[in-house]
Parts: C-alpha cells; sequence; structure tokens
C-alpha cells in the first residue's frame, strides 16, 4: 500500500505526489530566473541601470526625498537587488520557505512588472531594452521591457502554483529539507 506525502503530521514516502512535484518544477525554474537575473546584476555590480525616471511617479513627493532617491539609486538597485534576486532563488533552489519565498517573489515580480509597463508605455524607441538580466543582456542580446513583462507575469504565475498547489503551510519547506531537519531533531 503506498502512502501519499502529507504537508502534516501523517505518513510519507520518498514517492511525493503530484502536487509535489508541480511544486518542484515551479521552485526549479522561479529559482533559475531569479538567480540568472542576479547573477547577471552582480557581474555588473554596482552599475545603474538607466530606466528610474519612473521612480518620481511610483513615490509621492512627500516621501521621494532626496536621501531616499539617493538610497534607491546608488544603493538599492544597485547593490541590494542583485544580492536579494540571487539569495531568493537559491532559497528557492534549496527548497527552504518556498512559499514566504513565493509571496516576496511576487512582490519583487509586481516591481519589475510596474517598471516594465512604465517602459513600454513611454515607448520602445526611448527604452529599447530592460537592463534586467545584467551581464547576460550583453553577451545573449538585450531583453525588451515587453520580453520582461511577459517573463514577470511567468514569475508571478510560478509564484501562486507554489503557494496554492505545492502541499504545505506557509512555513513549510521543500520534502528533503523537512526531512534532513527532522533528521537532526
Amino acid at each position: 500500500m503506498a502512502t501519499s506525502l502529507s504537508s502534516g503530521n501523517g505518513p510519507t514516502t520518498a514517492h511525493p505526489g503530484a502536487r509535489t512535484i508541480i511544486g518542484i518544477i515551479a521552485c526549479i525554474i522561479l529559482a533559475g530566473i531569479f538567480l540568472f537575473a542576479g547573477i547577471g546584476k552582480l557581474a555588473e555590480m554596482g552599475q545603474m541601470p538607466g530606466q528610474t525616471e519612473y521612480l518620481d511617479k511610483m513615490i509621492p513627493d512627500f516621501l521621494l526625498t532626496p536621501q531616499l532617491a539617493q538610497f534607491i539609486g546608488l544603493v538599492f538597485i544597485p547593490y541590494i537587488l542583485p544580492v536579494t534576486e540571487t539569495i531568493l532563488g537559491l532559497l528557492l533552489l534549496a527548497g527552504f520557505f518556498i512559499k514566504i519565498d513565493s509571496i516576496i517573489s511576487i512582490m519583487l515580480s509586481g516591481i519589475f512588472m510596474f517598471n516594465n509597463i512604465w517602459m513600454i508605455s513611454h515607448g520602445i524607441d526611448k527604452y529599447p531594452d530592460c537592463a534586467c538580466f545584467g551581464i547576460w543582456e550583453t553577451v545573449m542580446g538585450p531583453v525588451s521591457p515587453a520580453i520582461s513583462l511577459q517573463i514577470d507575469i511567468l514569475m508571478v504565475i510560478l509564484a501562486l502554483i507554489i503557494i496554492f498547489v505545492q502541499p504545505g503551510g506557509i512555513l513549510s519547506s521543500q520534502f528533503w529539507v523537512a526531512n534532513i531537519i527532522k533528521k537532526k531533531a
């Protein structure tokens, strides 16, 4: 008699169910996108993409102080964002707290989508590429804001699959992580 992989305290087996497999595939693809983008930007660490004119449209004037604008432009986008993308990709790939990682992925993808929609609305001639993948765009060719927007939508769909299809609670990890933790306890 085969037992199914349980998200609770029930029986587990080495043969994960379909929902778990779909969740693992979604994790691997989402992790790959984040790692590709993060590592590409890390290779150009400190460089600022040119598409930041939208900040004053997204953040109200009373909040966008010169200090905040300087932090976003000189610290967050060139340094913190690539590190965050890389860490998020590694966490998803390793299977640690995948639903929380997916929630963070949706928020980050929402910001990316806003950026790409803003660039598309202001014309392809003004913004022919998104600079979303760092050095990889130099090697493989530029990615347009429209293609990047499609990738962002895919990222949201993958994160939603992880949240709603992958068995387990909000603090769950992949079954191999849970098994390692159980063995150590």
